[in-house]
């Protein structure tokens, strides 16, 4: 199995925006009456890039990227935990805002990780299904389409997970179609992106997969 080094760009832009916005997501921000997580700025991109990968090089590439990048987060959520363990020097007096930016509860790490892989498979397969029953057509029907689907199912496990119990249900699906509606609006602004990247893509790789014979099981890596 061979990468171009296009194909390894995207990945890498693909899982920076993931563990960014897992640093991010500590800070909530007020865009107009709606409560986001910061992360709001960085984090639709991953389905970008997951939409972009899927649509040149297929639903096989795009499962294997999406297992690197929960590799990856995870990787990068032990350091910081065995950072936050080790005994701080006596010049570093910022331990409590370390934890408190970096030390991440075991609920919220659940409800991230969950809604990440559910969110990202649910919107490759999506779009990968639409690519086919389109034949390739109205690609930015298809790139809404299943992020709807996608965002949907991320935005739901991973705010029900980490608040319900502690927000009230009229709170939570507010924030819930807050933050869908948000993450598909960013979507629609970046369709111009989308379209500039996969024509390239398609041109210079000289890919275009359609997943007519794929298995489309997540749990396999290859």
């Amino acid at each position: 199995m061979t990468f171009s080094y296009r194909f390894v760009i995207i990945t890498a832009l693909f899982v920076t925006c993931l563990i960014t916005a897992n640093i991010l997501i500590v800070k909530q921000i007020m865009i107009g009456p709606i409560l986001l997580p910061s992360a709001i700025i960085i984090f639709p991109l991953s389905y970008v890039f997951g939409d972009i990968l899927t649509e040149v090089y297929g639903y096989r590439q795009a499962r294997l990227v999406i297992w690197a990048g929960f590799a990856c987060n995870v990787l990068a959520v032990v350091a910081f935990w065995i950072g936050g363990l080790l005994p701080p020097a006596p010049v570093f007096d910022a331990q409590a805002a370390y934890d408190r930016i970096l030390g991440n509860t075991p609920r919220f790490l659940i409800a991230s990780f969950a809604a990440y892989l559910a969110g990202e498979f649910v919107n490759s397969f999506t779009l990968s299904q639409l690519k086919i029953k389109t034949k390739g057509r109205w690609l930015w029907m298809r790139t809404i389409g299943s992020t709807i689907v996608g965002q949907g199912i991320d935005t739901i496990i991973v705010l029900s997970i980490g608040f319900i119990g502690v927000l009230p249900l009229s709170v939570l699906v507010t924030m819930i179609g807050g933050h869908w509606l948000f993450k598909t609006a960013y979507e629609v602004i970046a369709t111009p992106l989308t379209y500039a990247l996969v024509g390239y893509l398609k041109k210079k790789e000289h890919c275009d997969v359609y997943d007519y014979n794929t298995d489309f099981n997540p749990l396999r890596i290859v």
